[in-house]
């Protein structure tokens, strides 16, 4: 399958900073891509620039076989943007939301007035349909947003942080309209710090620091590969470390200690379990493996501001 979007060498600078450095990606047509990676890491900055409204400084960049540019009209049309923020008109209703910009698209009232009605209701949202912007929820606000960014039948859709601040129920019902697009074979690019949301929804994943992709993959194969199965994690002074990791030795496990807690990751923690057990260790755990685990272990576990 030729790629939908391709990044060479791709770096964006902002003065004498330097957000994106020459990184290198494909996104097939149909897939979901994400970006994961601390905040500063270059993901909403390289998604500006794939989506044309951030120039790139160097490198090449194409969607759907045209280079990716502020003045690239064609591919703004074929885009649809769920933004991290919420951009609403809190002085229209819903309804003249969806309405004012069915304009920039020069979509004609008539279908605009169509697509609008099927859009409210693949949200939930056709019982709001003349409430005023600040009678929503923050969750209704959201998946207008996600309504929006579907008016003009786009073939990608750029998702930065489409849940942040959202509570479960309301998060799982825009995994489920992302999973939904995909299935009707749009392009989901996605950046989120929710590691369960990109593993709910990714087939691929880069994850970035300080402008680089350090790792890509499929989310599952990452956490098989960097951790294993199973993490034991066990909450214990630091001088005893070296006698717990003794103990452990023969079940070939990584380890790396962060704060109060020793972390050993494995294939199967049934056996490590028992020998702790016998040692006679309180605060002591076994849990699957996970994708924040992969992501903790790439990019560090120390709070990056």
């Amino acid at each position: 399958m030729n790629p939908f979007i391709t990044a060479e060498g791709l770096t964006k600078k902002y003065g004498d900073l330097t957000a994106v450095d020459g990184i290198c990606f494909e996104i097939r047509e149909g897939e979901c891509f994400g970006f994961l990676g601390p905040n500063g890491a270059g993901k909403t900055s390289t998604i500006r620039m794939i989506h044309c409204v951030s120039p790139v400084t160097a490198g090449r960049l194409t969607v759907n076989g045209l280079p990716a540019h502020i003045d690239n009209r064609s591919i703004k049309m074929i885009t649809g943007v769920v933004p991290q923020e919420i951009t609403l008109d809190v002085d229209l209703t819903v309804y003249e939301n969806l309405a004012v910009f069915a304009n920039f698209f020069d979509i004609p009232g008539r279908e605009a007035k169509v697509r609008i009605a099927e859009l409210l209701k693949f949200v939930e949202l056709e019982a709001k349909r003349d409430s005023k912007i600040d009678a929503l929820s923050t969750g209704m606000k959201r998946r207008l947003l996600v309504a929006r960014a579907l008016l003009n039948r786009p073939k990608l859709i750029v998702a930065d942080e489409p849940t942040t601040g959202l509570d479960p129920q309301a998060r799982h019902m825009i995994w489920q309209r992302l999973r939904q697009l995909r299935s009707q074979g749009v392009t989901l690019i996605l950046t989120t710090q929710y590691m369960e949301e990109a593993q709910q929804l990714c087939d691929r994943i880069v994850i970035m620091h300080q402008g680089k992709i350090l790792r890509e993959g499929l989310p599952l194969q990452m956490v098989e590969e960097e951790i294993g199965r199973e993490v034991v994690e066990i909450r214990i002074a630091k001088d005893e470390d070296e006698r717990i990791v003794a103990q452990l030795a023969p079940f070939s496990c990584g380890h790396e200690r962060v704060g109060d807690t020793l972390f050993f990751y494995c294939r199967d923690g049934h056996d490590i379990m028992k020998k702790l057990v016998e040692l006679d260790l309180p605060n002591t755990w076994a849990r699957p493996a996970s994708l924040e685990d992969v992501f903790l272990k790439i990019t560090g576990r120390s709070l990056i501001e």
